[in-house]
């Protein structure tokens, strides 16, 4: 066995065995499931009644993304816990015993991490779509509808890319509180608040998550663009954290 395929099976074995990763890694599922439930059934009530809460550029098949926009915080969380728990703990030292290369460790937790979050991410983005328009009822649409499979594969890419993100970040903070102080607010209503406001609207979007959220956006002519800046932040993020990790005392 080489010592990168050993550091890879080190990294799965740390995932598996440290529960709070696990448990946010399989809450993405769930979680991202049951919004797209609520979100096709809220929408089929607005529509049902002519409500005129219903947004004015609504679409059933880009409601099948609304869910995702959330449920990748479980997503963002398990990015960084995947690297924190081991500073937190003190495990560090043990895993530098066991890989004193710091560059091939760090490799293959980010490896790990990326594959772990892409790997719920393909499936549960399908089947949140699926619900969607399940719940849509009458009003919803097909898998196969002009731009949803490339939206749906946008989709795995921007989840998986965040996650790294966040975990390049956690490399970088080596704690989880700057992390998630800054990822999830920004998340949640941080940029949106941002791409509404004149001085900041363009600014806003070579942020990671609004220029990502072209690859979740049906018929998006904005894709390279989003998938561009968002692979970039990534890169930037997991170099920072790289930095910090060869640097680190432990």
């Amino acid at each position: 066995m080489s010592e990168t395929t050993a550091a890879l099976g080190a990294e799965f074995s740390k995932l598996r065995g440290i529960r709070s990763t696990l448990i946010t890694l399989l809450a993405f599922g769930p979680v991202t499931l049951l919004l797209a439930g609520l979100g096709g059934w809220s929408a089929k009530g607005a529509i049902d009644s002519d409500s005129p809460a219903l947004r004015a550029d609504f679409t059933p098949e880009q409601a099948g993304f609304d869910g995702i926009l959330y449920g990748q915080l479980a997503l963002v969380v398990f990015g960084v816990l995947a690297v924190t728990s081991e500073y937190g703990s003190g495990m560090m030292r043990i895993s530098l015993l066991a890989v004193p290369k710091r560059g091939r460790l760090y490799a293959a937790k980010m490896a790990m991490t990326a594959t772990a979050a892409a790997v719920v991410a393909v499936p549960v983005t399908v089947l949140s779509y699926l619900l969607t328009q399940s719940a849509l009822g009458p009003h919803g649409s097909s898998l196969t509808a002009d731009g949803v499979p490339a939206a749906l594969a946008g989709s795995s890419a921007y989840l998986t890319l965040m996650c790294l993100f966040a975990a390049g970040i956690a490399a970088a903070a080596r704690n989880a509180v700057v992390p998630l102080v800054i990822l999830i607010p920004m998340l949640l209503a941080g940029t949106h608040i941002l791409s509404i406001i004149g001085a900041t609207k363009e600014i806003v979007r070579y942020f990671p998550d609004k220029a990502g959220s072209e690859l979740l956006t049906v018929g998006s002519g904005d894709t390279v663009f989003g998938l561009t800046v968002l692979a970039a932040w990534t890169v930037a993020a997991l170099g920072a954290g790289y930095l910090r990790h060869r640097r680190w005392d432990g």
